[in-house]
């Protein structure tokens, strides 16, 4: 009698170079625009090439952040594709999750866009294009980073269409990469802000003491 094996399923197969070079995307990005941004912010970099037109400059920022976050998700369904399913995953119960994670996800990135404008959202700060207030209201009140979780909701819902394991490890990984982010954005964003309200201050001070 031929001895009992138990079958086996492979979850991740990481003998796939996609798998890596989605990865690699997903921390490339948000590297990228922090990077640009702070140079952009000490040096105006990005400003002096539209010919001093820092609106201009960050629209041509937004452009490029859209255009090489469209090619992290075709790097990341690209992975997904090479990669063995799970048979737990592909249970009808786990679609109607996915879907609602989507769109989740696409609603909370769509609204915070809508709040913010292009330039709120795609770092005008550190172009000298700043808020007149803090935008309190819908997504902004059920959280604090509505474009960077909507983003890893949606990761993780298309992994989960896929029914591939793999994508929960890539979002797992987003996750990761999304909060180191914010844990360098915030801050330095946060000091913007304040720079502005105590020059405020001071031009209201300079004006008292000139009357």
């Amino acid at each position: 009698m031929a001895p009992f094996e138990a079958p086996t399923t492979k979850l991740v197969d990481l003998s796939q170079k996609s798998l890596f070079i989605s990865a690699c995307a997903i921390a490339f990005n948000p590297l990228f625009w922090n990077i640009v941004a702070r140079q952009e912010y000490h040096h105006k970099i990005l400003t002096k090439l539209f010919g001093g037109r820092s609106q201009a400059a960050c629209y041509g920022l937004a452009l490029t952040i859209f255009s090489i976050g469209l090619v992290r998700d075709f790097l990341y369904e690209r992975a997904l594709r090479h990669q063995p399913s799970y048979p737990l995953l592909e249970l009808d119960e786990v679609k109607y999750l996915a879907y609602a994670l989507l769109a989740v996800g696409n609603t909370l990135v769509i609204s915070s866009t809508w709040r913010l404008g292009i330039t709120g959202t795609f770092l005008g700060d550190y172009f000298g294009i700043l808020l007149d207030d803090i935008v309190t209201g819908f997504p902004f009140n059920i959280t604090d980073a509505p474009m960077y979780n909507g983003s890893t909701c949606s990761f993780l819902g298309t992994a989960l269409l896929y029914g591939k394991p793999a994508g929960i490890l890539l979002t797992a990984w987003v996750f990761v990469v999304y909060q180191l982010a914010l844990k360098y954005e915030n801050p330095f964003t946060a000091e913007i802000y304040a720079k502005r309200e105590r020059e405020r201050a001071a031009a209201k001070a300079g004006n008292k003491k000139s009357q």
